[in-house]
């Protein structure tokens, strides 16, 4: 995890571009985007790539009168933030909808595709036939409909084969009747354009956990072997997937945060490799993902 950056301030660049920190993210990004799709340029100062694609993004956002909205964050000045999102070189695009990740690149693109892009964010707004049938789709299989939902996800993607979100749905829809094998096979099998998605990487971290609790012993041996032997770092570790197993991810980081408290080298940092997995499988505005990552921030720094 990086350190916390110094900037607290936005400044508007004009237009529908501004320039945000970590501060205002939750609003300027996640609570705006269930407005207007919002797109986020992860950039530097000495970034030479950045000086490309980040005028190009501008232009083409602009060229879409409001439909979508974008900010640049300056990673030297918001690390924190840079560091939950997973940022790992620069430049870094994400696009956010309706409060989620929908999309996203990194490097520099050529302006042609840099404005389809834009384009296909903006046609993510409120309103839009696709949007709104992946949304209807998630609560399909949210509700248990999971057949009615993998053929809407099927419909989708017949439609636009570019919707990242269609492709993690059905995936989604394998791991919810037990097909983990089945749902990595067909993750492996998506255009490699979409395969980086922020949906298709939260898909692959539910099959990492989905595939722990096969093996995930019984919570109530395991908490009291904890209770016994609170320095049993391999216990509480295997008890945190357990409490994931059973539903209880809240439980599961509370754990593991004890346990990264204790001993953050243990098992080469297992602990917080297994939170940012349990955080990547969850949507970054979950409460259990804010709480857990704000936790993590102050015991790194401690």
């Amino acid at each position: 995890m990086l350190e916390l950056g110094q900037t607290n301030g936005a400044a508007d660049q004009g237009g529908h571009v501004k320039e945000i920190s970590e501060a205002t993210f939750m609003e300027d990004v996640v609570e705006a985007s269930k407005e207007v799709p919002v797109i986020v340029d992860f950039w530097a100062p000495w970034c030479g790539p950045c000086k490309t694609l980040g005028p190009a993004l501008e232009e083409a956002v602009n060229a879409m009168g409001g439909k979508v909205k974008m900010v640049k964050v300056n990673v030297d000045e918001n690390q924190a933030i840079a560091g939950q999102m997973r940022v790992q070189s620069i430049p870094t695009v994400y696009a956010f909808a309706d409060g989620q990740p929908v999309d996203g690149f990194q490097g520099a693109l050529p302006p042609s595709q840099v404005k389809e892009f834009v384009e296909k964010i903006a046609g993510q707004g409120p309103g839009d036939g696709l949007a709104d049938a992946v949304a209807a789709a998630d609560e399909m299989l949210d509700a248990g409909e999971i057949d009615d939902a993998a053929q809407t996800y099927a419909a989708i993607l017949e439609e636009d084969a570019t919707i990242a979100a269609a492709f993690a749905g059905i995936a989604k829809c394998h791991i919810a009747k037990g097909e983990v094998n089945e749902a990595e096979a067909f993750l492996n099998g998506i255009p490699a354009e979409v395969s980086h998605a922020p949906e298709i990487e939260a898909v692959h971290a539910q099959i990492e956990l989905a595939r722990q609790a096969e093996s995930a012993g019984p919570v109530d041996d395991l908490r009291k072997q904890v209770e016994a032997k609170p320095d049993d770092h391999q216990a509480r570790f295997d008890l945190a997937q357990a409490l994931h197993a059973s539903g209880d991810a809240e439980g599961a980081v509370a754990e593991l945060l004890e346990l990264f408290k204790r001993d953050r080298e243990w098992n080469d940092g297992a602990a917080k490799a297994q939170l940012f997995t349990i955080f990547d499988a969850l949507a970054p505005n979950d409460p259990v993902v804010l709480n857990g990552r704000r936790k993590l921030s102050s015991l790194i720094l401690v």
